[in-house]
């Protein structure tokens, strides 16, 4: 089942239960992939975006609200964080499982040889693989430090 379909079924879920904080936040994800695809239109061409694409939506609007929570709990704002943070775990059921550090580590370690990457110069093509398989699963702000980590072990960095 993909991801649309389940946030579909989640909305309906929470309208018989409801549950009116988890009906906003499923509100707001499906805005964000309306939006999306509004703005993915060309020509007219009604086509719908992808699976990948609403994981990089469900990923951004996460890492929005733990920087909102976040400047929240700095300005004494308790509650709007617990808000935020409840946001965050609806959003976070469609997500896929967060690889863990090693199997990042590893991850990266095989795309650099899948994409035949030997310098500096093939971080794009690397990312690029591993946004393509990965997309959901890791942080590619954090991932971007260990790919080119790992290429720049030739020392011509």
């Amino acid at each position: 089942m993909d991801t649309r379909t389940r946030v579909n079924m989640a909305l309906k879920q929470a309208m018989k239960d409801r549950a009116a904080a988890r009906l906003a936040t499923l509100r707001l994800i499906n805005a964000a992939i309306k939006d999306r695809e509004i703005a993915e239109r060309v020509d007219g061409e009604a086509g719908g975006i992808g699976d990948a694409e609403i994981l990089a939506i469900l990923g951004k609007m996460t890492k929005q609200r733990n920087e909102s929570a976040r400047a929240y709990e700095e300005g004494g704002r308790l509650d709007l964080a617990e808000r935020e943070l409840g946001e965050i775990s609806i959003i976070e059921e469609f997500l896929p499982k967060q690889l863990s550090d090693d199997e990042v580590a590893e991850a990266v370690k095989a795309a650099v040889v899948d994409t035949g990457a030997q310098s500096i110069r093939d971080m794009g093509k690397v990312m690029g693989a591993l946004k393509g398989k990965y997309t959901g699963q890791m942080d590619f702000g954090k991932v971007g430090p260990l790919v080119k980590d790992q290429l720049c072990q030739g020392g011509d960095c």
